[in-house]
């Protein structure tokens, strides 16, 4: 797939992000992000670098969990079919 330019806004600042994923995808994400970075630094009053290296680690934090869940799942599936 080509890749396209996406104009996104994130913490309001506009970036533009080049990407093989459709537009649509491209503001999905963006979307979740911003409003994770709006929520923590409503709920916690840190800056704004604090709140992004924040939202890092606890977006990080469940990326890493589903992906173990998803290997634990995927072995199990496996140890299934080999029944």
């Amino acid at each position: 797939m080509e890749k396209q330019k996406t104009i996104v806004r994130v913490a309001g600042k506009e970036y533009t992000l080049v990407s093989a994923d459709s537009p649509e995808y491209i503001s999905r994400v963006a979307t979740y992000v911003d409003r994770r970075i709006t929520e923590t630094a409503f709920a916690t009053r840190m800056n704004k670098e604090n709140v992004a290296v924040l939202v890092s680690l606890n977006m990080a934090d469940e990326l890493m969990k589903a992906q173990d869940e998803n290997a634990r799942l995927r072995r199990e599936l496996n140890a299934l079919r080999s029944k």
